[in-house]
Parts: structure tokens; sequence; C-alpha cells
């Protein structure tokens, strides 16, 4: 028999609803708070302290600390989309919102568990190494971008040649970091031979260079056992449709869900497989012709480039021209 615990993170604490005593308690977010935790929930429990489970929500970097402890204290966890947790208030008719309140909710989620929804998380070092560098990557090339920006405008105005000068160093700076970034990235995946073969075999697909190969190898590490349609809605380019009869059309768009990471750093591979990948080209050209609108038609395109690469990844195999061309019916 299972023993919930509701505990709902933030940044800075985490506000943890235990039932046996019918309580809400707010701790640091913090290891040495969640061991000190850990202890108090032992005493409670007892001999049954070993059946407890975690329910939190999957919230980035400030849930990693809480998942790194279960995994390392072989405690149970169930971990919540937010968007399941949000669905499951309403559904609760859950009108306030509080961290108390959210910390016991989440525990009246077990009602909806089945036994094999609970395991002892598992920790990717290779994955978690991955993503911190890709999404640090992401923030300094966001920087170098803003600095670059602004030296075309002081340059525009002719203006003192100390700010130009700075500008240019900083941005060369960026510019090393980002370098730096990837070959980190790379070192771990070809550390790894699992994470290498499957690299290489996301890579034989025409416009997929080392970088988006290293953002989708991510992707996919992250959610090992996705589908094709779970893959497309995990990096947000699943399409929405809001209507209601006739009263109500919206144009359709895509969700934007999933994470950023994937789509922000995409969307330049995409540019290049327009040039260099016959089969993106055309593909792009029929939208085109169809009357899609160009962002429209490159979505699609980012689309159908995440598809081929998952396919790639969960074979195992390069991608083989001569079957595509068959599959889609290739006459060019």
């Amino acid at each position: 028999m299972y023993h919930y615990i509701g505990i709902d993170v933030s940044k800075a604490t985490l506000q943890v609803y235990i039932p046996i005593k019918d309580e809400n308690i707010s701790i640091e977010n913090t290891q040495r708070a969640i061991k000190s935790l850990y202890g108090k929930l032992k005493k409670y429990y007892k001999k049954e302290y070993q059946n407890l489970v975690f329910i939190f929500e999957s919230t980035g970097s400030y849930s990693s600390l809480l998942k790194q402890f279960c995994s390392e204290h072989h405690i149970y966890a169930y971990i919540i989309n937010p968007r399941q947790s949000a669905n499951f208030a309403k559904a609760l008719d859950n009108r306030n919102k509080s961290d108390i309140i959210d910390a016991k909710m989440l525990y009246r989620f077990h009602i909806l568990l089945n036994d094999t929804d609970i395991t002892i998380p598992i920790i990717d070092h290779d994955k978690e190494a991955i993503g911190e560098a890709l999404s640090y990557y992401q923030l300094i090339v966001k920087q170098r971008t803003a600095l670059t920006n602004h030296l075309e405008a002081v340059k525009a105005k002719q203006s003192n040649g100390f700010i130009v000068k700075k500008l240019q160093q900083d941005i060369k700076r960026y510019q090393k970091q980002e370098a730096e970034l990837l070959s980190q990235v790379k070192h771990i995946i070809l550390s790894n031979d699992a994470l290498h073969d499957k690299f290489n075999m996301i890579k034989t697909f025409k416009g997929i260079g080392d970088l988006s190969a290293m953002v989708l190898l991510h992707l996919f590490i992250s959610y090992p056992e996705a589908n094709r349609q779970e893959i497309t809605a995990l990096s947000g380019l699943d399409c929405i449709e809001t209507s209601s009869g006739t009263s109500l059309q919206k144009k359709t768009k895509i969700s934007k869900r999933g994470n950023a990471l994937y789509r922000g750093m995409l969307f330049m591979p995409v540019m290049a497989s327009l040039q260099h990948n016959p089969y993106m080209k055309a593909f792009y050209d029929r939208l085109k012709g169809n009357g899609k609108h160009s962002n429209a038609a490159q979505i699609a395109v980012m689309r159908k480039m995440i598809l081929i690469a998952h396919s790639l990844y969960k074979s195992g195999q390069p991608f083989d021209p001569e079957f595509y061309e068959k599959r889609i019916g290739w006459n060019q």
C-alpha cells in the first residue's frame, strides 16, 4: 500500500502536504531541507516509509533537485505534467490557488494513478548535461544577437569608437563561449557509444548538421517512449484549431506548448535544409504552391525534419533516399 505525499515546487520553497498528520509544511528547496523532510516522514510512517510516493509537478530546473533526491534515495515518485494538474484542479472545481491548496491537490491526484505509473526516477546524467549546455548556449546566442544589433545601431550613428570596440570584444567573447559549449556537448555524445551512433544516424539526413542533431538527440532521449504524434506535441509543433459551429472560427496555429528550446534552435537548420535538401525544398515549394504562408510552410518543414530524424533515431538505420522516394512517390 502506497502512502502519497503532495509536494508543490517553486523556485525557493517546497510546500508539502502530509496526509497522515493532515499537515502542511513549507521547506526550502535545498538538498539539506529535503533530507530533513525525508527524516521526518520516516518517523511518521515508520516501517511503511519505503512505500512513500512523492507527487509533484515537472517544473524544469526547480523540480530537478527533488527528482534527483528521489533517485538517489530510491523513493517512489509520480511526476505530473503541469497541464495534467491544472486540468485536475479544474475537475475538482478548485477555484482558489495557493501553494498549500496546490500541495493538497497534488496529493489527491493519486486516485487517478495505477501502480505502473509509480516509479523511482532515473537520472540520465548525460541527458541532463546536454540539456543544460544547450539551454545556456541558446541564452548566449540571444545575448550575442542583441549585442550585434546594438553594434549595427552604434555604427550607423557613427558613435564613439570606444563603444564599438567594446561591443566587438564582447561579441567575440560570446562566440568563443558558444563554440566551447557545443564542443562540450559533442564531447559528451562522442563519449557515449549509444548516443554517438544515434547522433550519426540523425545526421545522415541532409540539412541536419551537428547543432540540429544535438538538439534533436536531446529531444528524443528526453522522451524515449514518445511516438510520432507525441514528439510533434513535445516540440510544440502540433496544430490546434479553435472552432464552435459557425459562431467561432479561428486560424489554425501551432500550440507552442512544447519546449521552446527545440523550436528556437531548429529554425536555422530548416533554412539550411531548404537550400541543400531537395526533398525538403520540394515539400516547401509544394506547400507554397498550395497557398501556404512562408512561415506556415517553414514550420511544416521543421515538423517533417523532426519526424524523419525521429524515425532514424528509433530504427538506428541511416537515411535511405531510395526507400524515402518510393514512400512519398518522388517523381522529380
